[in-house]
């Protein structure tokens, strides 16, 4: 969550609270509980959109049959799962699956040999994966370097929770040393991170996901036929242990719109995509 958003949610909760605290003024009848009940609900549907807008989202244009055009000729169906183009009576239906690799490692950064045998066959396991699909599909590539210091800042964070849980490890009787072997092995490679920023290395931030269109005679042909091919995309990539789920709400409109436009910063990537991609 960025920063902006925080301010956000600390504000309208804030706002929230004088709401609950200036209904007495209402008296104690039915007026001051319904003030009480609107400002909390309101509060509810703030942090939904905010942390699940994935699942709202497609719940609220579900059940009120309502459609979005993000662009001349395209429109996002009432699911929010499929983009759709209408050309001369044949509907083109494009939908995206987040299909992210493998998370990146430093390049001087020592995995183990199970990780690196998965590497090493990661060429044939996608010939095999992709020789049963007989439909185009694109697999997108966002990369940025990311801020250095922010990095910095963030793996001196998590390096100090780590060093306050071996600290309670250490005081409490009941720890047994598998905890606290666990928990000096993070901080040994949240340290070594560290190191080789000092030394110079630069973070990179990699974002994946899978493009793929279907085409039918109408709306629901070319829905249908995307269903189809997105599930057999999941089952033949599913052989690459990759997390392949389907886009939906914010994030379709997005991935969407990366086609015309890239982000700017990878900030404003991680801040679309922390909840769901």
């Amino acid at each position: 969550m960025d920063e902006e958003t925080i301010m956000y949610l600390a504000f309208t909760a804030l706002i929230t609270l004088i709401a609950i605290e200036g209904a007495g003024s209402f008296g104690k009848g039915l007026a001051s509980s319904a003030v009480i009940l609107l400002s909390l609900l309101t509060l509810g549907f703030l942090l939904l959109f905010t942390f699940a807008d994935f699942v709202v989202f497609p719940l609220f244009t579900t059940l009120l049959g309502v459609s979005f055009q993000p662009v001349a000729n395209y429109y996002i169906v009432k699911k929010q799962n499929a983009v759709v183009k209408n050309v001369n009576g044949i509907f083109y239906s494009t939908g995206y699956i987040s299909a992210n690799l493998f998370a990146y490692t430093f390049k001087e950064e020592r995995v183990e040999e199970s990780v690196e045998d998965q590497l090493r066959q990661a060429p044939e396991k996608w010939e095999r994966a992709i020789a049963n699909i007989h439909f185009p599909f694109k697999y997108h590539v966002v990369s940025s370097g990311m801020d250095v210091q922010k990095v910095r800042d963030e793996l001196e964070g998590k390096r100090g929770y780590q060093e306050f849980q071996l600290s309670r490890a250490l005081q409490s009787q009941g720890t047994n040393d598998v905890t606290i072997t666990n928990i000096q092995r993070n901080i040994n490679m949240i340290q070594a991170k560290i190191d080789r920023i000092s030394q110079g290395e630069k973070p990179v931030a990699t974002l994946m996901y899978v493009e793929t269109t279907a085409v039918g005679i109408s709306e629901k042909a070319s829905l249908d036929a995307l269903d189809a091919q997105v599930k057999q995309l999941q089952v033949a990539l599913s052989a690459l242990d990759v997390d392949l789920t389907r886009i939906e709400g914010r994030e379709l409109y997005s991935l969407f719109m990366y086609s015309f436009m890239l982000p700017t910063t990878f900030e404003d990537v991680a801040a679309q995509f922390s909840q769901q991609g």
